[in-house]
């Protein structure tokens, strides 16, 4: 049987450095920065007091103020942003059979600011101070229940959760259930809203974090030699996901397409990635499979880059071993160093920026790039977008728990 063809029509984009999808673009091509000390809470007794937030955000200009009450930031995140894409997309909703589509979102740890709130109240206050809304707005998959809801969609509904990989292997997942005909159209992507006290402490305490407090917008800094750690981001973004001929019979704008998707393991390590990116490397090769599709063909790869020691050099010499020869020529870089790294919505973020490369030829830069790194030694697109030809472009994700993934996106050919 010939295998469905998986497209993109339609992105909607909440983020640290721009709140749609065009101020996102703009100021990534720009290498603008959106991280910032941090505003949402008191974070004066952290050791680490910066963080990609959301900026000039409302959720009132979007949602009704009795609506808001009832969800967490997360699924806030999510509705918005599933909205913008629906709208991008041109999908018409009365004409879809929406017994057709299917909702597959990314989140890595979902409603946690509901969950640190209603502890804080049940330890201090008792159980009946606690809000009937605790379980509906904390749990993981709400985000994606939530927009099956307010759209009344019913097809195939899941939520992944792997980490920071959360966000590409729901694409990836998404992918499969348009190939194989579970359905036509896919909302789909990556949300996190996970900003609090007890994370930021969590992940300071495994010094994972960098703790640049006096130069926010220089902290995260993927592939220098002089990085120190992750910065802490949140955001989200959707992705209308379309069967090519249903795009095409609707007369869609079809934006890219989906051609690969790879996903492994590590087995190695509850936070370090395996020694030489072994299932970093198998992941690539699967995805470029899968795309049938060789290295050569790759033009730019949008990295996981998070500017931890540990990652960024494994990273690099995981593509310089299956890249070989084109290793010299490919361009890397990593749109975290202006957002931050948003855990589960990460991987849909930088797919988001992998098909605004290929739709305007523009490669975002890595920012921060000043001082290279003897064991990273590609072409990270140092500090300034570059103009290029894109025709295919990788996109990797890797997460805490060995988990690896990967797709492929490629110039939408007939």
């Amino acid at each position: 049987m010939k295998k469905r063809r998986a497209v993109i029509t339609g992105i909607g984009v909440l983020a640290p450095n721009g709140n749609s999808l065009v101020e996102y673009w703009d100021a990534l091509i720009a290498g603008k920065s959106g991280i910032a000390p941090i505003q949402s809470f008191d974070a004066e007794n952290l050791s680490v007091r910066i963080a990609g937030e959301l900026s000039g955000f409302n959720p009132e200009d979007h949602l009704d103020r009795k609506e808001i009450r009832k969800l967490d930031p997360f699924s806030i995140y999510a509705l918005v942003t599933s909205q913008e894409a629906i709208s991008h997309s041109g999908l018409d909703q009365s004409d879809v059979n929406k017994e057709r589509v299917s909702v597959i979102i990314g989140s890595g740890v979902g409603g946690i600011q509901t969950l640190e709130n209603q502890h804080g109240i049940f330890s201090n206050r008792g159980q009946r101070r606690v809000s009937p809304y605790f379980v509906p707005k904390m749990i993981t998959n709400i985000a994606a229940g939530q927009i099956a809801i307010h759209h009344g969609f019913q097809g195939p509904n899941h939520t992944v959760v792997s980490a920071c990989a959360s966000g590409t292997d729901a694409i990836g997942s998404a992918t499969r259930t348009i190939q194989y005909g579970d359905a036509d159209v896919v909302v789909t992507g990556g949300v996190e809203a996970s900003i609090t006290g007890l994370c930021i402490a969590g992940f300071a305490n495994m010094r994972a974090l960098s703790t640049r407090n006096d130069d926010p917008t220089g902290a995260s800094r993927p592939f220098d030699a002089d990085r120190d750690g992750f910065v802490l981001g949140e955001g989200a973004a959707s992705i209308i996901l379309e069967e090519a001929e249903h795009a095409r019979t609707r007369g869609a704008s079809i934006l890219a397409e989906v051609a690969g998707y790879g996903s492994t393991d590590d087995a190695f390590h509850i936070t370090q990635p395996s020694k030489g990116g072994k299932g970093a490397i198998a992941a690539m090769q699967h995805a470029l499979n899968d795309a049938q599709l060789e290295v050569e063909d790759v033009d730019y790869i949008n990295a996981h880059g998070t500017s931890t020691p540990f990652n960024d050099k494994t990273e690099s010499a995981a593509i310089t071993t299956l890249f070989g020869e084109h290793a010299k020529k490919v361009k890397v870089s990593s749109t975290k160093s202006m957002i931050g790294h948003s855990l589960g919505a990460s991987g849909a973020l930088e797919a988001a920026a992998c098909v605004q490369a290929i739709s305007h030829n523009i490669l975002p830069p890595t920012i921060n790039y000043n001082t290279p790194d003897p064991e990273c030694t590609l072409d990270y697109v140092p500090n300034t977008a570059q103009e290029a030809e894109v025709n295919v472009a990788m996109s990797n994700s890797f997460g805490f728990g060995g988990h690896n993934g990967v797709i492929v996106l490629k110039r939408w050919v007939e």
